[in-house]
């Protein structure tokens, strides 16, 4: 009986522990602060000390079909408390469609932390919304200083959300990209909170706290692992292109929009 009360007492006494370490780590998740952040309050245009406008028209390596404007409220505004970036089927400069892709490269550049973006997608044939990063170098050469793809879905391939990484060694262009992905019905329908943890080791990626992928740093070369260094945020809408446009662009369904709750970057724990 000693032994077996012994056992019992031990068991109860790591449970506990267990769950005060589970309890622990949700208070200070909670309590967490953002290093950098934008709620997308009230109604207007972006916050230009936090975004910037990627501009232009000649397919973005992609053979995408869109011209980028600039502080453009048709394309990129913030309404009721939410960012909303619409794709439109309208002409400007031999570009069948207009979008917006916005960028906050010099005003947000991180290296690791866990970054976390509330949306909700654009649905419908030949959309490509993202979620994305690139480094901050300047000139930029990719894919050598790396890809981050946190989150990609392409109007074709409805409710099927990807996470990707692209390296001078892991890219689509040689077909050896790192990614996986995670069905999400309604994506389209509700927000969802896409997001990725990157440390020196890993990055894991998440759609409503559930993870669904994990790159591993192999500890080789830059070739490998370019994710040491300060990269941006990108939040966009394509439209067609050599994914998003795999199976044709449906002309009826426009504008399309993405909307974002808010975007918000925490320092790893």
């Amino acid at each position: 009986m000693g032994t077996i009360h012994y056992l019992l007492l031990l068991g109860t006494a790591l449970l506990m522990n267990t769950c005060q370490r589970q309890q622990n780590n949700e208070i200070n998740q909670s309590e967490a602060k953002p290093i950098w952040q934008d709620e997308f309050d009230g109604n207007g245009m972006p916050d230009t000390t936090k975004w910037s406008y990627d501009v232009g028209g000649h397919g973005w390596g992609n053979q995408e079909l869109q011209y980028y404007t600039k502080a453009n409220p048709k394309n990129a505004r913030i309404e009721n408390g939410l960012l909303i970036i619409e794709a439109h089927k309208d002409s400007m400069e031999n570009n069948a469609y207009t979008s917006a892709k916005l960028i906050s490269k010099g005003k947000g550049d991180f290296t690791y932390g866990r970054i976390e973006v509330r949306a909700k997608l654009p649905k419908g044939r030949g959309t490509w919304p993202a979620i994305w990063m690139l480094s901050s170098k300047d000139p930029l050469q990719w894919p050598d200083d790396g890809e981050i793809d946190i989150m990609e879905h392409v109007g074709h391939n409805q409710g099927f959300i990807h996470g990707t990484v692209h390296t001078r060694a892991y890219h689509h262009s040689i077909g050896t990209q790192r990614g996986h992905m995670i069905q999400i019905a309604d994506c389209s329908d509700a927000f969802h909170t896409y997001s990725i943890d990157w440390t020196p080791e890993k990055i894991d990626w998440f759609v409503d706290g559930q993870k669904y992928f994990t790159f591993l740093n192999e500890h080789k070369t830059d070739k490998e692992w370019p994710f040491d260094k300060p990269f941006y945020l990108i939040l966009n809408i394509a439209v067609g292109g050599t994914w998003g446009g795999l199976k044709g662009v449906d002309e009826t369904i426009w504008p399309q929009r993405m909307q974002i709750d808010w975007v918000r970057v925490y320092k790893n724990q």
